[in-house]
C-alpha cells in the first residue's frame, strides 16, 4: 500500500508529540506537515518544543527539522500537500470546529481527537472495534456540506476502559451501570512536574468528563438513521470521574445490572473470545488481543498494565457479583495512546482500509 502524506494539527502539545511519537516508520502514513499556534509558527519543531517535549522517547528523527507552520493561516498550503491531517488542537471548542471544517473544506481528511464535532450529527465518533460501521455517515456529510474531505472523531478518553468490556456484553443486554474512572493526570496535559497538587492527592473533579462518560457510548452504540446517527436509548449509565496520581492510564470500577444476568462463565468467555470486525482488514494499530482479563486479585494495575498491546489494549479484572446491581469488575487503558492518539490513528487506519481517502 503507498504511503499517504499526512500532517498533525496541534502538533506541539502533549497529545501531538504522542501522535509524532506513534507514526514514526508507521507502514501506511507519512507525517510531512506540522501545524500549531503562530508562537511556534516559522520554528524548526525541535526549537518549537525545546523544554517541554513529555515524551519518554526522543523526539523522532524525521520531526526535529521540519518547519512549524501556522495551523490556520497555512491551512490551503498544508491541505494542498496532504491526504488527512490528525487534529490535536487545544483551543476554544467553536475555533477547533472552524479549523477543522476548513481542512475538510480543502478536500483533506480530518481525524480528531477533540471534543468539539463530537456532537455533530454527521460526524461519526468512532471506536473501531465497536462501531466501525458508522463510518458510512462520511457519505450523508460531504453530501451535506458538499466538500471532498471528512471529519471523523474518536470518543472521550474516559470510556476506552469500560465501553469495550460492556460492548462483549452486549447480547445480556445491559440496563444500568454505575462507573467511577480513576485518571490519570496526562489526560489534562500535565506530568507531575507540571502539576505538583497531584502527589498525594485524589481531585473529585474533571470538567466536563462525567457528562461524557454517560453520553458518549450511547452515540457508539446508536444506529444511523436519514444521515445521522440516533441515539441508544439503554443502558442508563452513572459516572464518577476522579483525578488521580498516575502518569498515564485509566481506572474503571463498573458495577452492571442486566436485563439477562450472564453467568461468570459467560462474562469471561464473551471477553476471551470476542470477535471484531476489523480482524479481516490487518490494520498496524490494532491490538493481537483486545481484550485482555487478568486472574490476579490485584490486577490489572495501572503502572504495570496500561501498556499491554503496547498501549492498546484493554485490560480487565476483579470481576464479582454484586449484591446492588449483578456484577462489579475494574478495567484500565492507556489515555493517551488508545484513548488518544493512537485511537485516532487506528481510526485512520480504518477509514484507509475501507477507501475514504
Amino acid at each position: 500500500m503507498k504511503k499517504v502524506s499526512v500532517g498533525i494539527l496541534g502538533a506541539t502539545g502533549m497529545v501531538g508529540q504522542r501522535f509524532l511519537a506513534l507514526l514514526d516508520h508507521h507502514p501506511w502514513f507519512d507525517v510531512t506537515h506540522l501545524a500549531a499556534s503562530p508562537r511556534s509558527a516559522g520554528k524548526n519543531y525541535s526549537d518549537a518544543v525545546e523544554g517541554r517535549w513529555l515524551m519518554n522517547s526522543a523526539i523522532p528523527e524525521y520531526a526535529k527539522k521540519i518547519s512549524v507552520e501556522d495551523v490556520e493561516k497555512d491551512c490551503i498550503s498544508i491541505a494542498s500537500d496532504v491526504d488527512l491531517v490528525f487534529s490535536a488542537l487545544d483551543m476554544e471548542k467553536e475555533q477547533i470546529k472552524t479549523v477543522e471544517n476548513n481542512y475538510a473544506k480543502q478536500g483533506v481528511g480530518v481525524v480528531s481527537n477533540n471534543s468539539a464535532h463530537r456532537w455533530t450529527d454527521d460526524v461519526p465518533m468512532i471506536m473501531p472495534e465497536i462501531n466501525p460501521e458508522h463510518a458510512a455517515i462520511i457519505d450523508a456529510q460531504r453530501k451535506h456540506h458538499q466538500w471532498e474531505g471528512f471529519i471523523a472523531v474518536k470518543p472521550n478518553c474516559s470510556i476506552q476502559s469500560y465501553v469495550p468490556a460492556i460492548h462483549a456484553l452486549k447480547g445480556f443486554k445491559p440496563q444500568k451501570i454505575s462507573v467511577t474512572t480513576l485518571q490519570a493526570i496526562s489526560g489534562a496535559g500535565k506530568t507531575f512536574r507540571t502539576f505538583p497538587e497531584i502527589l498525594d492527592n485524589i481531585i473529585p473533579f474533571i470538567k466536563g468528563e462525567e457528562e461524557k462518560s454517560e453520553k458518549e457510548p450511547l452515540k457508539i452504540w446508536g444506529s444511523l438513521n436519514n444521515g445521522k446517527i440516533e441515539m441508544a436509548k439503554e443502558p442508563h449509565i452513572s459516572a464518577t470521574c476522579l483525578r488521580a496520581p498516575v502518569s498515564d492510564g485509566h481506572m474503571a470500577s463498573v458495577f452492571i445490572s442486566f436485563k439477562d444476568k450472564p453467568t461468570r462463565e459467560d462474562m469471561l468467555s464473551s471477553w476471551k473470545n470476542f470477535h471484531h470486525p476489523l480482524e479481516d482488514l490487518h490494520l498496524p494499530s490494532e491490538p493481537t488481543h483486545f481484550m485482555n482479563y487478568f486472574d490476579q486479585d490485584d490486577r490489572p494495575q495501572t503502572k504495570l498494565d496500561r501498556d499491554v498491546e503496547h498501549g492498546m489494549g484493554i485490560s480487565i479484572g476483579r470481576l464479582r457479583e454484586d449484591p446492588l446491581f449483578d456484577w462489579k469488575f475494574v478495567s484500565l487503558s492507556h489515555n493517551t495512546i488508545r484513548g488518544a492518539a493512537g485511537g485516532a490513528i487506528l481510526v485512520a487506519e480504518l477509514l484507509r482500509a475501507k477507501k475514504y481517502f
